[in-house]
């Protein structure tokens, strides 16, 4: 087998190449302003509330933040970044990027929407994958009354999923059951259009129920190809053994496990509850004990590609570089059908367009939505840049070094 390409993340030519000088500028404009902590959080205080009391500020955060983040307010303008994308071999994930709303009606809506999805990204040639969110087409209490339930039962998740479902009150099954059906639509949808499905991660305290429909859609779709993929966070110190025990119950039930490997969205409101709350905190000790969990995760996925499809969603460049290392030691193709990268539209595009140069099935996280919808999606990217320091200084050293060496190359 001939010798695979070495991966460079410093090489600042490949993944920028798409960015025109001026938005390179502008980038550098705006990671250089989410370097202070203290306009971030003025902004975060602030826009919402120009937004709702209708100040014409529309503008200013289309040109800025959103072109950054978001592939546009309709699926229909996310083809022209998609389009782009997909000319430097780099896919794309969409994400109805808004904000669940409670009552049946909305939920039914999102439903909808999530199918709508689907189906647009049939028709696209760069758009293999979208994401859900189950609080989009489910009662957060009830996902946090079923979750209380399963916790206080004994035994596998399923097991304790199925007793759960039995002790609530006839109309709660009803709603249930409702529930179970959106999640049928979409995936079947998803089935027949060739796109894949990937169920975002929620919070712990209704984390359990998810995983739960999650495996049930995959023990339905995940037969022979993958369909579904479960969201699984390495910042939890309990996620390595679920990601163990999916991989039995998939053996099992003889399905192909879809797993997107994070380290995690929800840290700080985690820890919060669990100290309000007065229970151990889920979350990891130190990011020491994150990596080493994620990286043995990815250890654990690549030497079992038979059965797991695996989502490397990281960006951190040594996760990265490990899963090509882990692909070579065990003689995979870097475009094996089970490995695929991912990382968020606007950020680490040297991590995204470099894999993709070496020949790694890649994409980009692509949100889209009206922008008053998308807000506290954009409000969590300034705060995320803010809060990671090192990210942010990455990204702008990258970014300063790309355009030094365009100047230089014009001199």
């Amino acid at each position: 087998m001939s010798a695979l390409p070495v991966i460079s993340f410093d090489n600042t030519e490949f993944a920028f190449e798409y960015k025109s000088d001026k938005q390179l500028k502008k980038a550098n404009f705006l990671f250089s302003s989410m370097s202070h902590s203290w306009l971030v959080n003025m902004g975060v205080k602030l826009t919402p509330w120009a937004i709702k009391t209708g100040l014409p500020i529309n503008g200013i955060i289309r040109d800025t933040i959103f072109a950054q983040f978001v592939g546009g307010e309709t699926l229909e303008e996310t083809a022209t970044v998609a389009k782009k994308l997909g000319y430097y071999n780099v896919q794309v994930i969409l994400d109805y990027g808004v904000e669940g709303k409670d009552g049946e009606e909305n939920f039914e809506y999102a439903c909808n929407e999530f199918i709508r999805v689907i189906n647009y990204a049939s028709s696209q040639p760069n758009i293999p994958f979208m994401s859900i969110k189950v609080t989009g087409f489910a009662r957060f209490s009830l996902l946090e009354k079923l979750d209380t339930m399963m916790n206080e039962g004994a035994g596998t998740l399923m097991k304790r999923y199925l007793k759960a479902i039995d002790e609530l009150s006839q109309e709660e099954q009803e709603e249930w059951s409702r529930v179970r059906s959106r999640m049928i639509r979409i995936c079947e949808t998803a089935a027949n259009k060739k796109i894949g499905v990937l169920v975002d991660a929620e919070e712990t305290w209704i984390q359990d129920p998810v995983d739960a429909l999650t495996i049930l859609m995959m023990d339905t779709f995940n037969k022979g190809r993958v369909v579904v993929y479960n969201t699984i966070q390495l910042y939890r110190h309990d996620r390595l053994q679920f990601l163990i025990d999916s991989h039995e119950a998939a053996v099992q039930r003889d399905f192909i496990l879809g797993t997107k490997n994070v380290r995690g969205a929800y840290m700080e409101k985690e820890r919060k509850r669990a100290e309000e709350k007065g229970y151990p905190s889920p979350i990891q000790p130190d990011k020491a004990s994150s990596d080493r969990d994620y990286n043995k995760a990815l250890e654990f996925c690549i030497q079992s590609l038979d059965r797991i499809a695996l989502i490397v969603a990281s960006h951190n460049e040594y996760s990265n570089l490990y899963a090509t290392e882990l692909l070579q030691k065990h003689g995979y193709a870097f475009n094996h059908p089970h490995i695929h990268f991912s990382q968020l539209y606007g950020m680490s595009d040297n991590i995204t367009f470099n894999l993709a140069h070496a020949g790694c099935s890649v994409s980009k996280y692509l949100p889209f939505g009206p922008i008053k919808d998308v807000i506290p999606y954009l409000m969590r990217r300034a705060q995320e840049n803010t809060s990671v320091k090192g990210q942010t200084g990455r990204e702008l050293g990258l970014i300063r070094k790309e355009l030094r060496r365009r100047q230089a190359k014009l001199s």
